[in-house]
């Protein structure tokens, strides 16, 4: 497929969830685009995400999510130590919107 269209099509769906109006259709949307291993790797990911935000270290976050030291190392490094990327921003906001204060 094209560069062009690819990212054209990239951005419809970017475009498609931040019009998304609320937890339960955002929920919706994503059981309907994700198999259920695809939305337990993201939810996954996630939690390993905020648990190296609270500066867990990688044995409680294995014992915590399940998830492999190579997944943890993976987030840590694509995720977390990226300038560009938006984890971190996302993470830091919902913790603050939820009142957690420990970052």
């Amino acid at each position: 497929m094209a560069r062009n269209v690819r990212k054209k099509r990239t951005d419809a769906l970017y475009r498609a969830i931040l019009s998304l109006s609320g937890e339960e259709e955002c929920r919706r949307f994503f059981d309907d685009l994700c198999t259920p291993t695809e939305l337990r790797s993201m939810e996954q990911r996630y939690d390993v995400a905020t648990y190296l935000l609270r500066d867990q270290v990688y044995a409680e976050i294995l014992e915590k999510t399940g998830a492999s030291s190579a997944t943890i190392s993976r987030v840590r490094r694509n995720i977390l130590d990226n300038e560009n990327g938006a984890m971190r921003a996302v993470i830091e906001r919902m913790e603050k919107e939820n009142g957690n204060t420990d970052m």
